[in-house]
């Protein structure tokens, strides 16, 4: 028998953060046939979008319909039965507490950051929790590209959220070339989505230094092997991680030039500077914050992730990037 989500949709949605993948998702949501509001900081977006009914400074040649309506009012766009939350992971709590004072309580509120709070180790379900605990929780992830869902080619995403939310919002992004998957397992998506991000930078390294398909593929492989061993620790469920938004992710962040992590990691391990690499301008890397974040969590849960390590330190400049890889090839021998 076909599956079947008989749960209705939410009618208006409204999207917090006008870049490109919050862009991309009110698309989503207005070919689902609801109604989006988009909130952008910046006015001139909103004005662009209102009047040449396109993002052009983030989301260039792609038409947005009517269905959107774009505004720079944050309490406008928090009317909207059901919120998608796309902050960068460092501006999230300052994001989600400016919604809190705003938001009706119970709306869901769906984060669609990656990352972990530097400083706390936090993932972005334990940040949603503290900011706006008055919201329904949810997180979406997955192995996507905005300029893929934006133009409307074949994209998979999990949604998490408890009871009958995950379903309902499943019904209000669901179209022929966006499906996403329900779960009620938030640790699980939340991690997954966090942590590939440090090991895309690495295996981007790893290519940028020409050392090999081989290599890349034992340090996804491993990569993997942490993320899920942390995962398990916190509570997630391992089917969680084997999924769309652990192993998913993983292995389209880890291995595409169009991932901002890989192509970071690629011209550092082509030898260019860290620091200008991370000038205002240049494109975000979010695996950059999210490396010492989660060796900070990892090591509060006692877990030991040596590549993340490695790769926190090269980042912070406290291990010189030639002695990276001898480090993690000299580990104790130990069975897989």
């Amino acid at each position: 028998m076909a599956e079947t989500n008989s749960s209705p949709p939410y009618a208006t949605i409204g999207v917090i953060g006008a870049g490109a993948w919050g862009t991309a998702l009110a698309l989503t949501a207005a070919r689902a046939g609801c109604a989006v509001k988009l909130w952008a900081r910046e006015p001139d977006v909103v004005m662009a979008i209102a009047k040449c009914r396109e993002n052009s400074q983030f989301l260039p040649g792609v038409t947005l319909p009517t269905a959107i309506t774009a505004t720079g009012d944050l309490t406008e766009a928090a009317a909207a039965e059901a919120l998608l939350v796309v902050p960068p992971a460092q501006h999230l709590r300052s994001t989600l507490a400016a919604l809190a004072q705003v938001a009706r309580p119970a709306t869901p509120l769906v984060v669609c950051a990656k990352g972990i709070e530097r400083g706390s180790g936090k993932l972005v379900y334990e940040v949603l929790a503290e900011a706006a605990p008055a919201c329904e929780p949810a997180i979406l992830s997955g192995p996507s590209f905005a300029h893929d869902a934006a133009r409307s080619l074949p994209t998979a995403v999990t949604i998490a959220a408890h009871g009958t939310i995950a379903a309902r919002l499943q019904a209000s992004l669901s179209h022929a070339a966006f499906r996403p998957y329900a779960s009620d397992d938030l640790i699980g998506v939340a991690l997954g989505g966090a942590a590939k991000n440090v090991y895309a930078i690495a295996c981007g390294i790893v290519d940028g230094m020409g050392l090999g398909e081989s290599a890349r593929a034992a340090l996804m492989s491993r990569s993997f092997a942490e993320l899920t061993r942390l995962g398990v620790k916190l509570g997630a469920r391992a089917e969680t991680l084997m999924g769309l938004s652990g192993l998913g992710d993983l292995v389209l962040t880890a291995s595409s030039p169009h991932s901002r992590n890989f192509h970071f990691g690629q011209e550092v391990g082509r030898g260019r500077a860290i620091a200008t690499l991370r000038q205002p301008g240049q494109p975000l890397a979010e695996g950059v914050e999210t490396a010492p974040a989660l060796v900070t969590r990892a090591r509060a849960e006692t877990t030991e992730l040596p590549i993340a390590e490695t790769m926190a330190n090269v980042l912070d400049g406290t291990l010189p990037l030639a002695q990276s890889i001898g480090r993690l090839m000299n580990r104790p021998l130990k069975p897989e």
